[in-house]
């Protein structure tokens, strides 16, 4: 990445160096969960795909890997909407262990509905395991049972976080500035 700064970045949050070394111990807090199991890791489209290879890397039992995407439309009101799957899973989680790995928690109804969604298909064991957690806007209140960061009320971007499909690809997590956000 180049020394000049990015346009509508405020400040870096936490550096990738940060990062790595979160993920390392999250990752190791899952080996031991997870000990003599095999783990499906579920990642949420688009988001996720950069924290779940990073965390897969670092995770010490065998780990199959599956993605899907959802969808959600807001009503008039800007109120949060109808939340639908756009891509589901290509396998079965039936009687697997099923971390669910998202890039962010935020109000909590995308992560319950894509909950009640997949514990519906009967896996032995769901959890969640997030990259950041933005609890202070959370509406509906939803199990993280892992967790890297959590984060303040502003916007944020890199390691996987866009502003209009942009930005995704830094390696470290950056706040914007308000009015780019």
């Amino acid at each position: 990445m180049s020394a000049e700064p990015i346009p509508g970045i405020e400040r870096i949050l936490f550096t990738g160096e940060q990062i790595d070394a979160r993920i390392r111990e999250v990752a190791a807090e899952i080996s031991r969960s997870y000990a003599g199991r095999t783990l499906t890791l579920i990642g949420v489209l688009k988001g996720s795909v950069f924290f779940l290879t990073a965390l897969a890397r670092y995770i010490e039992v065998p780990v199959k890997i599956d993605f899907l995407a959802i969808s959600s439309f807001s009503n008039k009101s800007g109120s949060p909407g109808v939340v639908r799957i756009a891509k589901d899973l290509d396998e079965s989680i039936e009687g697997e262990d099923v971390l669910l790995v998202e890039d962010i928690v935020d109000t909590g109804f995308t992560l319950r509905y894509l909950l009640q969604t997949l514990a519906g298909r009967a896996p032995n064991s769901l959890s969640v395991c997030t990259f950041l957690d933005r609890n202070s806007r959370r509406i509906v209140q939803v199990p993280v049972d892992f967790c890297c960061f959590e984060i303040p009320d502003r916007f944020v971007v890199g390691f996987g976080l866009d502003c209009n499909q942009l930005y995704r690809n830094l390696s470290y997590v950056a706040v914007m500035k308000p009015e780019k956000a």
